[in-house]
This record gives C-alpha cells, sequence and structure tokens, in this order.
C-alpha cells in the first residue's frame, strides 16, 4: 500500500462514518487490504487496478461524499478514530 496521508484517512472515515462501530473495522480492513492489493497490482503491472485504484487507502474507497464533516461532529471524529486504530492494528500485524 502507498503512504497513507491525510487525505486517505479522512475517506475511509467518511466512507465509515453511518456504519454501526461494530462494523467499521471490517469495512476499514477490507479497504486497507484493497489499498495493499491494488499497490502490488500497480507495482507488477504498471498500471492501476481496475477497481481498487493506484494503491492509495482512498483510491481503495473509492468515491465519498464531498464535503469533509467538521470535528465538532462526534460520529466523524469516532470514524477518524476507528481508521487510526485499524490503521495501527494492521500496520502491526504486517
Amino acid at each position: 500500500m502507498r503512504t497513507v496521508i491525510h487525505g486517505d484517512v479522512v475517506a475511509a472515515a467518511m466512507a465509515v462514518r453511518t456504519l454501526p462501530a461494530s462494523l467499521r473495522g471490517d469495512e476499514i480492513i477490507r479497504y486497507l487490504d484493497r489499498a495493499h492489493a491494488a499497490d502490488a497490482y500497480r507495482k507488477r503491472l504498471g498500471k492501476v487496478h481496475p477497481f481498487w485504484g493506484n494503491g492509495s487507502l482512498a483510491s481503495a474507497v473509492g468515491r465519498v461524499p464531498a464535503a469533509e464533516p467538521f470535528l465538532s461532529d462526534t460520529q466523524y471524529l469516532e470514524a477518524l478514530s476507528s481508521v487510526f486504530e485499524t490503521l495501527l492494528d494492521w500496520r502491526r500485524r504486517a
């Protein structure tokens, strides 16, 4: 997977913010696994994956709503926290 940047975290959080907290982690792991696979595909074949993009987390997430919520939005903060926690766990396992 490509280096994770702020926009990747935002895209993932926005994509999972309406999910129940109990389902967020599994969905984020799917995004991380897709990004990792897409990056390997890009490196091996020299082109972006047709469904999961260029290997970035944001491209694996796909289309998300255009407007990022304010940090006063508790649901969004919880989603951001889920992304960071899941990313840390995923990295530790790798």
